[in-house]
């Protein structure tokens, strides 16, 4: 899944002293798909027994689904030409994927894998900025173009799949959804930045998420743009300003985020999107639009209602100052 450079950009602002009478907490924190995860659920009773390993299946489901960085799974053998036995996970990633790049008019696709390994944030990192080779690679970009029937998926000859813009949100909700099947109400599952809550924390508040402010290192005296109370929501953010390397020779700045209707990385204000939606898949890929489409397409699609979503982007203004856009529904949800 996503490799961080520099951590997550969202953090989670733990309760101190439990008050739910009657029910008790459990944390279950770690590394995994290359980042950290939380997990947090309340209870009564008895603690579901097993979860620790029924966490790590999950992880590694998705992964050997998913990640680019495993030879084994089943994107890498679509990668390399192969064809393959589409799963679950597979499938609703990729369905998604469609609604998703339908409804941001190209903005969102994960068919940019050729550009997101020439530009060296994929397994392969080698870096090239040579944007002359940039044309033929696009032949290769374009979720359209692609349309895979029936269980046995093959991919068209030159093109690389990259779910990593979804991929980490999707498993946040696999992990949601699992833990509702257990009759479990109250809940803060984060992958590497993405969340979902639901219910209340083990101080009957709504859980607290803080976003960190859009700089490279983190203060940790000073480090959160805002923290949100969340309760039925996911949450992603998505930034430029840790995930980048600079040109040795031209000082050329290059973002992880790249472009799928120019094929470069992305160049624009905007510094950092946050997004709220139902769910953590959705809310990772359209913050992940968002930084492509750049400040002023991006708050025209969000005031046009064409999805159910919450943001608030922070842009750049004159003589490095910032600004902030944000949406009603996410400024009410704002503690401090």
């Amino acid at each position: 899944m996503k490799r961080y450079l520099a951590g997550s950009l969202i953090a989670i602002c733990m309760a101190c002293s439990p008050q739910s009478e009657g029910l008790k907490e459990s944390h279950f924190n770690g590394y995994a798909q290359g980042t950290t995860f939380h997990i947090s659920f309340l209870y009564d009773g008895e603690e579901p027994k097993n979860l620790e390993a029924t966490l790590d299946s999950l992880f590694q489901a998705v992964d050997l689904s998913m990640s680019t960085y495993r030879k084994n799974s089943l994107i890498s053998k679509l990668n390399r030409g192969d064809s393959v036995m589409a799963d679950i996970h597979l499938k609703r990633v990729h369905q998604k994927s469609i609604e998703v790049h339908s409804l941001s008019e190209g903005f969102f696709d994960p068919t940019v894998g050729k550009l997101v390994n020439y530009f060296g944030f994929g397994p392969k990192a080698k870096r090239n900025s040579n944007l002359k080779a940039i044309d033929s690679l696009m032949n290769y970009v374009g979720l359209e173009k692609l349309n895979f029937n029936g269980n046995y998926w093959q991919l068209k000859a030159g093109f690389i799949l990259d779910y990593n813009a979804i991929a980490q949100g999707y498993t946040v909700d696999l992990i949601s959804d699992y833990l509702e099947t257990l009759g479990i109400r109250n809940y803060m599952v984060e992958v590497g930045g993405e969340v979902r809550c639901l219910g209340q924390n083990i101080e009957n508040q709504a859980w607290r998420i803080g976003v960190d402010k859009p700089v490279e290192e983190i203060d940790a005296q000073d480090r959160f743009q805002f923290i949100l109370g969340m309760d039925s929501l996911a949450l992603a953010t998505s930034g430029n300003y840790r995930k980048f390397w600079v040109d040795s020779l031209s000082g050329e700045r290059y973002a992880h985020t790249i472009n799928p209707n120019t094929g470069v990385p992305a160049r624009n204000r905007l510094l950092s999107a946050s997004v709220l939606a139902s769910t953590a898949m959705e809310a990772d890929a359209f913050a992940t639009a968002f930084m492509s489409m750049g400040l002023k397409k991006s708050i025209y699609f969000v005031e046009q209602n064409k999805a159910a979503l919450e943001v608030y982007f922070i842009y750049g203004a004159e003589e490095g100052q910032w600004q902030i856009y944000q949406s009603p529904g996410f400024q009410s949800r704002i503690l401090n």
